[in-house]
């Protein structure tokens, strides 16, 4: 069976796809994977990092302002938007593929949407409660869109098409314990390790607050150790820090690239409210503080962030009333806390789906014909084998061989249970 995975822009579409990919490989022996993203995007540097192939189509975003430097742009995507409509039916044309599923940024539409013209089986997928631009596109003419929350289904004008899933997590983050990623990370005291990063692009804004709190943790000696990811800031932070002796427990970073490894370190975890983000802490129970980005589509962040800290599993600061100071004394309060934190990752446990489902045996209909419903993989059962040797948690959790990726978002507000059959 040969799948086309297409995403770009952020972490946040591509780690899903990437565990999407691990998961078809591991339940069919005989799939091929190939990933389709945007020219100049992160996918060139992640995707085949993670060892995929892939391809690549010319796409820009739109602006919303009516500058003319936006004008320009504008004008500039539209033609984007021709040329990658030709270089999406090359790739379709090249690689033949029996299923085409999206993951969210721009380069999904063009490929997803020549995948539906052909009548070539077709999903989306939207980790957010609130549907983008793109998703709200494909899910016009895709035949199915998979959702991280039971409430989101009011968003689409096909609900028969819609199917919580929750957010696939990549495998790494359930291969090793607490102590054996920090022994990985070369972290030899008893001292906790934070982790912060703002998003997989960094956000100006929180990286000048963290540049605060960084030259407060060498002031007091680097209580903990601590890694961040400043993304496209990295160099900005260099420099404001230029004049600052970090010491060895402190690092700075453009990108990590080893996010499952220290996530699973870390003792605390400052992030922003992306629901990819949210759905890896949830399944590992990181307790986290979380500032929401102000600059998304009717403050999904936010939302997403306040199904966690309903349940106790986390605490949200909005970005307008937050600081370095802030920041950091809300970090030593729950470093110097340990039941609290404790509590914490409970809470998270009796958010992400922890009961083992049995999978039905695959039945994809590679007949590329409308009419013919498609039995998509990752619709799930309550009856049936289980493939050999696997033992599989919907939190990927393994008791068996090999890594599983599956859903683990919650359900909605408070704590949910997600049902991933096609009724859900």
């Amino acid at each position: 069976m040969k799948i086309l995975l297409t995403c770009g822009g952020t972490a946040g579409h591509i780690n899903p796809a990437v565990a999407l990919a691990r998961m078809f490989q591991e339940r069919m022996e005989d799939s091929q994977v190939l990933f389709v993203g945007a020219k100049g995007g992160m996918e060139e540097r992640l995707v085949p990092k993670e060892g995929f192939p892939l391809e690549t189509v010319t796409i820009s975003s739109f602006w919303r302002s009516l500058s003319p430097s936006s004008l320009r742009h504008n004008l500039r995507t539209l033609r984007n938007l021709s040329v990658s409509k030709k270089e999406a039916a090359r790739i379709l044309d090249g690689f033949q593929p029996d299923l085409v599923v999206g993951t969210g940024g721009y380069a999904s539409y063009p490929v997803v949407h020549e995948a539906a013209r052909r009548g070539i089986p077709t999903a989306v997928h939207e980790s957010n409660a609130v549907p983008g631009l793109t998703t709200q596109r494909l899910a016009k003419v895709a035949d199915r869109v998979m959702v991280g929350y039971e409430d989101s289904r009011q968003h689409y004008h096909h609900p028969d098409r819609v199917v919580v899933t929750g957010t696939p997590v990549r495998g790494e983050f359930f291969r090793l314990t607490r102590q054996q990623a920090r022994d990985a990370l070369g972290i030899r005291d008893d001292r906790p390790l934070v982790l912060s990063y703002w998003g997989s692009l960094g956000a100006e804004v929180m990286n000048g607050y963290m540049t605060d709190f960084i030259r407060r943790a060498v002031r007091e000696g680097a209580p903990f150790h601590h890694i961040h990811g400043a993304g496209r800031n990295y160099g900005a932070m260099q420099k404001a820090l230029a004049g600052v002796s970090l010491p060895p427990e402190i690092q700075l970073r453009e990108y990590i690239y080893d996010m499952p490894t220290v996530m699973v370190a870390a003792d605390l975890v400052l992030c922003r409210g992306g629901a990819s983000t949210l759905s890896e802490l949830t399944a590992i129970g990181k307790p986290a503080v979380i500032v929401p980005s102000p600059n998304v589509t009717n403050h999904h962040q936010e939302k997403n962030a306040n199904v966690l800290a309903r349940q106790g599993g986390a605490v949200v600061l909005l970005e307008p009333v937050c600081s370095g100071d802030t920041l950091y004394q809300t970090t030593q309060d729950l470093l110097a806390a340990p039941q609290r934190r404790q509590a914490m990752a409970q809470a998270l446990s009796l958010i992400h789906i922890s009961e083992p489902r049995p999978w039905r045996r695959w039945g994809f209909q590679t007949r590329r014909k409308r009419s013919m419903k498609p039995s998509f993989p990752w619709e799930m059962g309550r009856r049936g084998p289980r493939p050999p040797g696997r033992d599989t948690h919907l939190t990927g959790q393994e008791s068996g061989p090999g890594s599983h990726m599956l859903p683990v978002l919650p359900g909605g507000p408070g704590g949910r249970r997600t049902n991933l059959s096609p009724s859900a």
